[in-house]
Order: C-alpha cells, then structure tokens, then sequence
C-alpha cells in the first residue's frame, strides 16, 4: 500500500481538492483513516458535533489536518443533497433532502475488468433508451464502478411532486429490472471469478459513495469520472494517482432529461418509501434492516435466502394455488425473516454493504392469512414489507434466476412442492413449526436435493 504521506501529498493537490469539494457540496461527508484493525470511519465533526461537510476548501483543510495523524485514506459522500447540514437532527427531517443521486453500484474484480465495463454498458444504454444521455457519467471506485445520473437531471417540478429518494431509488431499480437477464448471462459466460460479481441498488437515506479522485480504501487507485462514450476506451492506468486520467465533464447535464424515466420508474417500483412520491409527513427516518438478496452472481451457491423464499412460495402455493402471489409471498417471508434475525442480532443497526434498509413506518392496507400467520398485502394482492411491494417480477429477478444459473428452476420447484407434500397440512399451516420441521433440516443443504433430482431427471431422459 502507498505511503501515507504520498496519500496526504494527493489531497494537497489544487484539482484534486477542487473535484472533491465540488462533488461534495451539500452532501454529508464521510472519511476513511488508514486501514488498521477493521475500519475506521468519521461522520460528524466532534461526538455528538455536526455531520461532516465540505461548504468551502478551508473546512476540508481543517478534517485533513485535525486527522493527519490517523492518515486520512478515502473520502465519501452521500446520496442524498441537503438543504442544511449544521446539526445531527438535520437527517431526520424528510424535507430537509433537496436532491438524491441515481447511481447503480457495479462491484467486480481487477481481474476481469472488461465484465465491469460490459455490464455499465448495458446499464449506459438502458439509460440512453430511456432519454438519459447527457447527464449520465461513470466513476470507478476501485475494483468497480459507480453509473451516476446527475441529481439535476430532474426537474424542479419532478422534484416538488416526487421525493428526491423515491426518484433516485425508482430509476436504479426500473433499469436494473429491465438489464438483470443481459447483466446475468455476461457474467455467467465469464465463468469463474476471483471474487462475487455484484450490480446493486444501493440507494438509502444513509448511503455514501466514493468521492472523485479519492484513493480506495485498500487499493493504490484514485476514483476517476468519464462520460459513457469512452466506457470501452477505460483504462486502470487512468485510476493511477501520479498519473490519473478525469473528466471533468461529471458535472454536465439536462435538466429535465431524466422525468420521463423517473415518472415510469416510480409508477412501477412505487418509490423509496413505496408511497409514489409523497411525502410521508414524518419528522424523524425511522429505519428497519431488511437483508434482501443482493444481486449477485456466485456460481453453484444459493444461500439460505433463496431457500427460505423457494420453501415459502410453495407452501403459500400448496394452500392458496395461486403461483404468481405465491412468489410475492415467499419473496415476502424471506426479506422478513432475514430482517428479523438481524434485528436481534444487531440491534437494528444501520445497513451494511449486505443490507438493504426500507421500513420507515408499518403502513399496509389490509393482511391475509396464512395458516397461522398474517401477511401485510396491497390493494394489488401483492405482500409487501417495510413498505416495498414484493412482486413476482422480484422473485424472478432475486430468485429464480439465481437458481436458474445452476439449474432449471423448474425443476428446483417441482423438487420443492414434492418436499413439501411430504408434510401434514398442519405443518404448512403453522408457522413455526414450518420453520422447524421444513425449513431448518435444509436450510443449508436444499440445493443438493435440487440437484439430485435434476440428475435424475438427466438419466430419464437420456434413457428416453
């Protein structure tokens, strides 16, 4: 790793302070000290003090220097723009949050940066099939990159109409709804990978990206801007610091130019806080953790997610018979289960990198029953959660198509409903003891039944 006096000599630089402060501006600052024993982060000025920010060169002077010791590394802001920045209760005011920033987190490997760079490009022309163009720019962020639609894309109309949040989460999840099939058999055809490779919607009320041309918290490369017309052209020597290769053409857009795809985006995703846009009239973000499966592509594994949201759609379906609100109900239970284990294990701690929050209220319109449980669901039938509608559509997305990458998921539900009719009505009915006899026998080892079936399927047809 550098030295860290070569990390300070960069953050000295008259551009590199320029690019930082600009991008900076009215967002909430995140700083990252040298790498020691886990991670070390700073988010307000003092304890209980005022959130980090960058209003001018002197202040970002000031946290260089109050830290220098501890040797600052990286730099982060948030999504979200504000209005006012000078206390810790200016994040609990809904209000206060005058602009979010679309951005889709593409997380690969050094090793084949060329899948990064086809995935953005599929995201890019998504994007540009839907009028965004030239507000659209791509950062990379060290082993990935980060796909940028400018916050004043949007007008101020949209804005007045829309939260900033629902706007921003809206269009990075419709896009990636509409590339997931093209961005999963780029990375299926890939094959075997140094580490996961993710495209993610990481878009909250807490989350920060990496700011332009700061260092990586691990790797000796700075965070470099280019337009999508030069994402085949990138190159990781552009990410050297002695050398780094920028755009300074993040900054451009048109305003107005991303309404059409916001207004789409909103009306089938339903929004950040699943209220299509208006604002909830809260004073206080009050957050839930829901562990969502992540978009993630890992070859041969399934984890205890999938199997639980498999497991539940089929006994929703053995006792309902409607497979398309079955799916939204396994995808349902999963995300609840998953967001009730972590609240007992951490307390309802802020989200990590693996964590997706939603819940700001519990606000539904009615349940259904099931056996000895009750679900929250829409005026759709769909079930939702923390004020997401889990649609069958996600189930595919989150699901299926994860089993589908290891094999065919039709029959890894047929395998499923077989396992469970091996099981009295009651078990399916009951809640708990569906948790205990169903699924925690399997719950690690469900995908080799999968898979034993599907090579028998194999043998019978080839004997056919």
């Amino acid at each position: 790793m550098l030295d860290p006096d070569k990390v300070l000599e960069h953050y000295s630089r008259d551009f590199v302070v320029e690019e930082i402060l600009e991008y900076s501006r009215m967002r909430w600052v995140a700083l990252e000290v040298k790498p020691g024993n886990g991670r070390t982060f700073f988010r307000y000025w003092w304890r209980n003090g005022p959130p980090l920010s960058f209003p001018d060169r002197s202040s970002f002077e000031r946290l260089v220097k109050r830290y220098v010791k501890l040797y600052p590394r990286a730099f982060y802001a948030s999504v979200n723009l504000y209005q006012s920045l000078t206390k810790r209760e200016d994040f609990d005011l809904l209000d206060n949050i005058i602009g979010a920033t679309p951005i889709w987190d593409v997380d690969g490997s050094l090793s084949n940066v060329k899948l990064t760079l086809d995935a953005a490009k599929v995201i890019v022309d998504e994007l540009e099939r839907h009028g965004l163009s030239k507000s659209v720019y791509l950062k990379w962020s060290g082993r990935g990159l980060h796909i940028h639609v400018n916050e004043k894309a949007f007008s101020k109309e949209l804005v007045g109409k829309f939260h900033p949040l629902d706007i921003a989460y809206s269009t990075v999840e419709f896009i990636l709804r509409k590339t997931w099939d093209e961005i999963g058999s780029l990375a299926k055809d890939a094959g075997s990978l140094e580490r996961p490779f993710r495209v993610e919607n990481k878009i909250d009320v807490q989350r920060v990206f990496t700011a332009p041309l700061s260092f990586h918290r691990e790797l000796d490369l700075v965070s470099v801007c280019f337009k999508p017309d030069r994402v085949h052209e990138f190159d990781l020597s552009w990410a050297d610091p002695q050398s780094f290769k920028h755009d300074k053409g993040w900054r451009e857009y048109v305003s107005g130019e991303g309404d059409e795809l916001a207004r789409k985006a909103i009306e089938e995703v339903g929004g950040y806080f699943g209220k299509f846009g208006k604002r909830t009239g809260e004073s206080k973000v009050k957050q839930a953790v829901v562990e969502a499966a992540k978009v993630t592509i890992e070859p041969g594994k399934i984890g205890r997610f999938q199997v639980m949201a498999l497991l539940q759609a089929a006994r929703h379906y053995l006792l309902k018979g409607d497979l398309e609100r079955a799916k939204s109900f396994g995808l349902n239970r999963a995300i609840f289960y998953a967001w009730a284990k972590h609240s007992r294990s951490m307390q309802v701690r802020q989200r990590s990198s693996s964590l997706t929050p939603y819940m700001l209220k519990s606000e539904v319109l009615k349940f259904e029953k099931i056996g000895d449980e009750e679900a929250p669901i829409t005026e759709s039938g769909w079930f939702v959660f923390g004020n997401v509608v889990q649609t069958p559509i996600e189930f595919d997305r989150q699901i299926a198509q994860k089993i589908e990458a290891i094999v065919s998921f039709e029959i890894a539900w047929n395998t499923t409903l077989d396992y469970l009719r091996r099981f009295p009505r009651a078990v399916l009915e009951s809640r708990s003891e569906f948790f205990k006899k169903v699924y925690e026998p399997v719950r690690d080892s469900f995908m080799n039944l999968i898979q034993e079936s599907a090579s028998k399927s194999e043998q019978q047809g080839t004997k056919t």
